[in-house]
């Protein structure tokens, strides 16, 4: 138990649960006589360890020693307060501990735990003992800090509503502090600046706190307390919190938050005042409000459910004694209707909060979610795409979480993740959106160490399985990169890069993708050259003559431009060849088209704009190509309607191929879609459109010469990829495959060989 400090004590409780809980049936019972041995040993223990201590040369025993005997002590009560139920008066003394260290109220904290659960178990405990244990807490709960306060309100609380009903006492200690609380309020509605105020600050902290856990664990509304006075306290006491939940120090609305939380555990009612809705929701969706209200109002509604969880647990418990005589259908309904008709209320606000950069806010955030899903109080659709996003969260703990509960929703309904894979993988970019410090860096969709897996990897997982699924998602994700879409540059950066790092595990996965990058770039990619060429200056207007092939289109297109653009709109391979090389000539063609852009450059800013997705997605196949090894005619040859069977082998996957699309990342980072326009970038744009136009010639490769070598056109399609890319490293853009040789020629494109059409 010492040892597990930090990581907390699940496994010791879960292990004396399940060890005690085998035996219940049987007569003989080894694991509670263990359990009774030991805690009877720890007692010894600590009553040596005392004397020890009053020997004046022991002085620096470990104190540490305790704390954990005293722990062990109460994880057993925890699970079966009997044990230590002859051991309450031994344990009370140490409620008077002297506080100096951290220890000493650890030591405080969990006595008083211990004798909560004892206290009520206990055969006719004497008045003293019991009158001097409610004097003991009380002066703690006056004298010490919140968490202090919190375990001695909850011990005097299941002693005095279970055993002593000493309704006057608790009636009295709250009246001081609710009295005090009053005062402060008229104060500061004379006087907000008022210097008594600033004195009195920590009085009114003390105060608000206090009256809150009073709240939490006694109801004031019962005549035991207020007699047959008509005053409505609960109400008095919302009045009252919400009153400082405006004042203008943050400390003080966050101890008001705090309170306020405490009451809504005794009446849950209460978070549907109008008053309640408005602070809750308003401080959660506001992106301004400070961190610390947010964490406090998330961890306000996680401890709500934590209290509710606990109490249908005991309340199942209890019905289990008497279920042969009772009628079912009153059991739990009214507890569990309420918390689910809260969690409708503040839930969009809840689930928006994964949107924050602080971690700390999406940690509360993600609990409060798990905690509402775990009892089923709200349809799990709703929260599928949330939790998608949270599991691309930097934090290991919280993807885990995140990515359990989808295991956990995929079990009991299928088909829901499939079906909002789409929208989680574009919540997912809004919260890396939000993680990313440097506004200025693109945001990426793999994760920054030696793994690079995709930051969607277990999504992908998840819906690989059912190949239907499976490529639904895929077809959704690469229509994003359809012109029409108008999808922001930066989220085709993120999915591109998700699609490319994909735990992809049989051939099938990564051709099928490639088989639809070919089918969106025929369709997008001259949609574009089209738009482009209308925007550029015509000289004569002609009728434009419809036709199929992209020849005789260019040529019939040629006719209605100014003669230096016709040369450069043919394709190169009908060309006049005069007898210069190929740069001067791809230069003669920059120049010919830069005469004819129009005096607005936006079509030229949107052309370089659309056209990176366009770019993510031919570098996508190229990666994809080089990852899988895979070659030119193996992917033509791909048909998605062929069986399965086919294409189940096993990806050779190679290493060290990085996804790094150099020109969507410059275009990103040099803002070039809000930037001014210069000559240089207009010259940049031109060339690309260039190696885009002759790549769009080439798109179809033909089919390959008799002798297996490659054709032309292929050779002349992948050198105008290689160029559109910005020529990079061979690591990522040059194929290596038997099918890609063309690096050895020139620039410019298919000048040489024999055409095949």
């Amino acid at each position: 138990v010492a040892a597990c400090r930090d990581t907390g004590y699940d496994w010791f409780e879960q292990l004396l649960q399940n060890l005690l809980k085998s035996e219940e049936d049987a007569s003989y019972k080894p694991v509670k006589k263990a359990c009774t041995q030991l805690v009877d040993n720890l007692v010894e223990h600590i009553l040596k360890y005392e004397e020890s201590l009053s020997d004046s040369d022991n002085k620096g025993v470990n104190s540490g020693r305790l704390v954990a005997c005293i722990t062990t002590l109460f994880l057993f009560s925890k699970i079966r307060p009997q044990l230590m139920v002859k051991h309450a008066m031994t344990m009370q003394p140490y409620l008077t501990t002297k506080c100096s260290t951290q220890n000493d109220f650890m030591v405080i904290c969990n006595v008083a735990k211990i004798l909560e659960l004892v206290v009520p178990l206990m055969e006719h405990p004497s008045e003293t003992f019991l009158a001097t244990i409610e004097e003991d807490l009380m002066k703690l709960i006056i004298k010490y800090g919140m968490t202090v306060v919190q375990h001695c309100v909850s011990c005097l609380g299941a002693v005095v509503n279970k055993v002593t009903q000493n309704y006057k006492f608790v009636w009295a200690c709250f009246n001081r502090y609710y009295g005090a609380l009053s005062k402060l309020k008229s104060q500061h509605q004379e006087d907000p600046n008022s210097t008594i105020l600033t004195a009195n600050k920590p009085a009114l902290l003390r105060s608000l706190f206090t009256v809150g856990a009073l709240c939490r664990h006694f109801d004031f509304d019962q005549e035991d307390f207020k007699g047959n006075s008509k005053v409505n306290i609960k109400d008095k006491v919302l009045e009252l919190l919400m009153y400082f939940t405006k004042h203008s120090d943050e400390e003080v609305q966050t101890k008001a938050i705090i309170g306020l939380g405490f009451a809504f555990i005794q009446h849950p009612s209460l978070m549907f005042e109008q008053e309640v809705k408005t602070l809750y929701n308003s401080i959660l969706s506001d992106k301004s409000c400070s961190v610390n209200l947010k964490i406090q109002v998330l961890k306000n509604l996680q401890t709500y459910l934590q209290e509710e969880d606990t109490r249908m647990q005991q309340a199942d418990r209890d019905w289990k004694k008497v279920a042969k005589q009772e009628d079912l259908k009153e059991m739990g309904d009214i507890s569990s209707g309420m918390s689910s008709s809260i969690m409708q209320l503040y839930l969009k606000q809840v689930l928006e909060a994964f949107f924050h950069t602080q971690s700390s806010v999406r940690h509360f955030a993600l609990n409060v979610i798990a905690l509402t899903l775990n009892q089923g109080l709200i349809h799990p659709v709703q929260c599928v795409p949330y939790l998608i996003a949270m599991g691309t969260d930097p934090e290991p703990s919280m993807r885990n979480k995140a990515d359990q509960q989808l295991v956990e929703i995929d079990k009991k309904y299928a088909g829901f993740i499939h079906m909002k894979a789409v929208a989680g993988m574009k919540m997912s970019y809004q919260v890396q959106q939000a993680i990313n410090t440097c506004p200025k860096d693109p945001v990426r969709g793999f994760r920054h160490d030696e793994s690079s897996n995709a930051l969607c990897s277990h999504l992908y997982s998840m819906i690989r399985g059912n190949r239907q699924h499976r490529r639904a998602f895929l077809i959704s994700l690469l229509n994003l990169f359809d012109d029409t879409a108008k999808t922001e540059v930066n989220m085709l950066l993120y999915i591109a890069d998700n699609l490319a790092c994909f735990p992809y595990q049989t051939q099938e996965e990564p051709l099928f993708i490639m088989h639809h990058i070919d089918i969106t770039l025929s369709v997008s990619g001259s949609n574009l050259l089209q738009s482009f060429k209308e925007s550029m200056v015509k000289d004569k207007k002609k009728e434009r003559k419809p036709s199929s092939d992209e020849e005789t289109e260019s040529e019939s297109n040629s006719g209605s431009e100014s003669q230096s653009e016709e040369e450069a709109s043919k394709p190169r391979r009908l060309r006049k060849r005069v007898g210069s090389d190929s740069d001067s000539d791809e230069e003669n063609d920059i120049n010919a088209v830069m005469k004819c852009l129009p005096e607005n450059s936006a079509p030229l800013i949107e052309f370089a704009n659309v056209s990176q997705g366009i770019l993510l997605l031919l570098m996508l196949k190229q990666h994809l190509k080089n990852l899988c090894g895979f070659s030119d005619s193996k992917i033509q040859k791909y048909s998605p309607s062929e069986s399965a069977k086919v294409y189940d082998k096993a990806i050779n996957r190679k290493t060290g191929v990085h996804f790094h699309p150099k020109q969507t990342l410059d275009f990103l980072q040099s803002d070039m879609a809000n930037s001014k326009i210069t000559e240089e970038v207009k010259r940049s744009i031109v060339k690309q459109y260039l190696h885009f136009k002759l790549l769009m010639e080439h798109l179809d490769p033909d089919e390959e010469e008799e002798d297996g070598e490659v054709s032309a056109s292929t050779n002349a399609r992948n050198k105008a990829i290689t160029s559109l890319l910005g020529g990079g490293s061979p690591k990522n853009n040059a194929a290596e495959t038997e099918d890609d040789e063309s690096d050895g020629e020139d620039r410019g494109g298919g000048t040489s060989g024999v055409r095949r059409r």
